[in-house]
C-alpha cells in the first residue's frame, strides 16, 4: 500500500481575486458588525484562505453614524491616546466621537480585530467607511451583502 500524500494548496497574491461589497450600518451592533467586516477583509471567509496572503475583498460600510452600542456601553465606552509625553493621555467618550466623527467607531473596531502587521495595515485600507447612506465607489459595482444580525 502507498500512501497518498494530501497536497495543501497555497495560494499566491497573484491569484487573488477581490469583489466589493457594501454593508449598510443602520442599527447594527458595532462589535457584531466589525466581526464579520474583519473576517472579511482576511479573506477567512474563502475556501482558498492564506494566512500570509491578503486574500479579502473590499468592504463599504455606510451610515456608520447609526451604528449603536448596546445597554450602557453609549455612557461608560471612551477611547483613549497617549502623545507620548508625560500627563499626555487624551481621553474622549464614545458620543464626543458619535458627534464628530462616527466613522470612527467602525474602523477604530475593524483595526483592533486585523493582525497588528504590514499585512494588517493592507487590509486595513480595503474598508471604505461613510457616516451618511451615499458613497464615492459607485464605479468598482459592489454588491449589498446583508449580515444576519
Amino acid at each position: 500500500m502507498e500512501a497518498t500524500a494530501k497536497i495543501t494548496k497555497s495560494l499566491r497574491k497573484e491569484d487573488v481575486t477581490r469583489a466589493w461589497y457594501v454593508i449598510d450600518g443602520t442599527d447594527k451592533t458595532v462589535g457584531r458588525l466589525c466581526t464579520q467586516v474583519a473576517i472579511m477583509l482576511r479573506g477567512k471567509h474563502k475556501p482558498n484562505f492564506t494566512p500570509h496572503v491578503d486574500n479579502g475583498d473590499f468592504i463599504i460600510i455606510v451610515n456608520a453614524d447609526k451604528v449603536k452600542f448596546e445597554g450602557k456601553r453609549p455612557e461608560q465606552k471612551e477611547y483613549f491616546h497617549h502623545s507620548l509625553y508625560p500627563g499626555g493621555l487624551h481621553t474622549r467618550s464614545y458620543k464626543e466621537y458619535a458627534k464628530v466623527r462616527p466613522e470612527f467607531v467602525v474602523q477604530h473596531a475593524v483595526r483592533g480585530m486585523l493582525p497588528k502587521t504590514k499585512l494588517g495595515n493592507k487590509m486595513f485600507k480595503k474598508l471604505k467607511v461613510y457616516a451618511g447612506p451615499e458613497h464615492d465607489n459607485a464605479a468598482q459595482k459592489p454588491v449589498i451583502l446583508e449580515l444576519p444580525y
